[in-house]
């Protein structure tokens, strides 16, 4: 009795630890569950997120530009923190911190580099079109978030430009964009580049891709692509001020001497930008033309008064050339402009006798403004553009990378480069863009920074060698600012200044008054038969090639600096 008595404590014994032992098993099971749920919740490490900053940067973005992204209010500045979730269940939305660099239009990452497209990649940039490796085996490729965002900054959401069948009557292209799932916002003929282009939009709600591909295998279409975003080039906006006038930009680039010989009399240049002030009194008399290429009923805006004052301001200010006339193009709805505007807006120029065209914005490499460049570039107007405020590690931005172009970069008062300053071996000189005095709405002033000042003081100096000799070409212009510039950074030509920074007195100097020849391109650049006309007849000037006077010469740069096709 007693050995039973043992062998049913025994079992009831082990009974008792065999159920402890499920039951703690159980707990662990569930515990090991829900670990293994948190460890495939995303990883989001914010350092890996945040780029470098200058704090100089930092604190020259534009308040009104930044606020596209996130709000930003003056004062010190934090940077934006990504929410954090323990539940798999919950969609991450996280607030990127690129916020602060409105300018670019590429997302944060934690590789080195960029290609063309945006995209992180661990090797520089290979060549002018910024050709860099794949970003596929880089640090932040793998990121699922950022290749929507991306495509969000660089083009509008669910809208197309597309080149149509210039014979569709309004009625048809409305039916050809409701066969799609479309709605056409605008389309209109446009002499400049030969062609009936639209604007479309996903009105359906279908992927983007999926009516991307049936619109364009559509018979009417002849070309089709996203409506690209572009951004003015400005990174510091300390509000409206009625400072010291001082202007160190004058000495730096010896204005004070050129006017002695040219004020850009009779010079007509088309400032695509946002709304100018053209009562302000820097700008009385010096605004010829007005185009709304968005049919906006907006008032002015600090950036485009502004670039207009850089040019022609001639009251307590001086602009590069005070009596340039302006069409004033407005593009801009506050920062932001587009594809479809862009090319309206260079259609306008073009068409309107424009000898010069200002363009102080940046924006992604974009097939039909290269198009449109390129017929421009063929009526013989010279094209100036902001290199872009993107920094070091960015890829070329355009319209200023395409060869057409002239690329300018900013500087400070030290000659030394704006740290936002695009970077690149399409860069052609440089010129003051940081802590500019300018001229702002309602007659006020305003103290900016940016490439977009810089590319503004340039095409005022294009302004005076065209008053200087009309018939210089735009490829004489070009390499007459390159070859009187001077010579900052290392030793001949670089892609932080191009070919150096811009010296008004000294290019103008090198043009003579109605000569045949130009000192800075001997060979090919002729008086035209109707120059004396010149003042109230302007015209279309082809572009030709001129020779350099020596091969060793600084701006006779290999093909290794510069882009093939430039």
């Amino acid at each position: 009795m007693t050995g039973k008595s043992e062998s049913r404590v025994r079992a009831g014994a082990y009974a008792s630890s065999v159920g402890a032992a499920l039951l703690v098993a159980t707990c662990l099971g569930v515990e090991v569950a829900q670990a293994q749920a948190i460890m495939r919740t995303p990883t989001i490490s914010v350092p890996s997120r945040t780029p470098t900053i200058t704090p100089s940067i930092a604190a020259r973005v534009s308040p009104s530009v930044a606020a596209r992204a996130v709000s930003v209010e003056r004062g010190p500045r934090t940077m934006a923190t990504i929410p954090h979730t323990t539940s798999s269940r919950t969609r991450l939305t996280p607030v990127l911190p690129y916020a602060r660099y409105s300018p670019n239009l590429y997302p944060a990452c934690t590789a080195p580099y960029r290609d063309a497209g945006g995209e992180c990649t661990g090797q520089p940039n290979a060549g002018g079109e910024g050709t860099g490796k794949s970003g596929k085996k880089s640090a932040g490729k793998g990121r699922g978030n950022n290749t929507p965002v991306a495509a969000n900054l660089r083009s509008f959401a669910g809208e197309f430009v597309a080149e149509i069948d210039g014979a569709l009557s309004s009625a048809e292209a409305d039916e050809l964009a409701r066969r799609h799932g479309l709605t056409r916002v605008a389309s209109e003929k446009l002499p400049l580049i030969g062609a009936t282009f639209g604007l479309f939009r996903i009105t359906d709600g279908r992927p983007y891709e999926t009516v991307r591909r049936e619109f364009a295998a559509d018979g009417s279409v002849r070309s089709l692509q996203p409506n690209f975003r572009y951004l003015l080039q400005d990174q510091k906006s300390s509000g409206t001020t009625e400072g010291d006038p001082a202007q160190y930009a004058l000495t730096k680039l010896r204005l004070p001497q050129a006017h002695t010989l040219a004020h850009g009399a009779n010079v007509t240049i088309a400032v695509i930008d946002s709304g100018i002030d053209a009562k302000h009194p820097e700008l009385a008399n010096s605004v010829a033309d007005n185009f709304d290429a968005l049919g906006s009923a907006e008032g002015p805006h600090v950036h485009g008064t502004g670039i207009a004052g850089a040019i022609v301001a001639h009251a307590r200010l001086m602009g590069s050339a005070p009596e340039a006339r302006i069409i004033a193009i407005r593009a801009f709805g506050g920062a932001e402009s587009s594809s479809y505007i862009i090319l309206r807006s260079l259609n306008y120029a073009a068409e309107h006798g424009a000898q010069i065209v200002n363009m102080s914005f940046a924006g992604p490499k974009d097939a039909v403004i290269e198009r449109a460049i390129a017929a421009t570039a063929a009526r013989g107007l010279v094209l100036i553009a902001a290199a872009g405020n993107a920094g070091a590690k960015s890829p070329p931005l355009y319209p200023a990378a395409n060869p057409n172009v002239i690329a300018v970069s900013a500087t400070d008062q030290q000659d030394k480069l704006f740290s936002a300053s695009n970077r690149g071996n399409y860069i052609a000189l440089a010129a003051p863009g940081v802590d500019i005095f300018l001229p702002a709405p309602d007659g006020k002033y305003q103290m900016t920074s940016g490439t977009s000042f810089s590319a503004a003081y340039v095409s005022g100096v294009a302004a005076l060698l065209l008053e200087r000799n009309y018939a210089l070409k735009p490829e004489a212009l070009r390499m007459t600012l390159a070859k009187t510039a001077r010579d900052l950074g290392s030793p001949g030509r670089d892609d932080l200044f191009g070919d150096g920074q811009t010296d008004a007195f000294a290019a103008v100097m090198a043009v003579p008054a109605d000569s045949a020849t130009p000192v800075a391109a001997a060979s090919d650049t002729t008086k035209r038969e109707d120059a004396g006309k010149r003042r109230d007849e302007p015209g279309s000037r082809a572009i030709e090639q001129p020779s350099l006077s020596s091969a060793d010469d600084k701006s006779a740069v290999s093909q290794a600096d510069k882009p093939a096709s430039r």
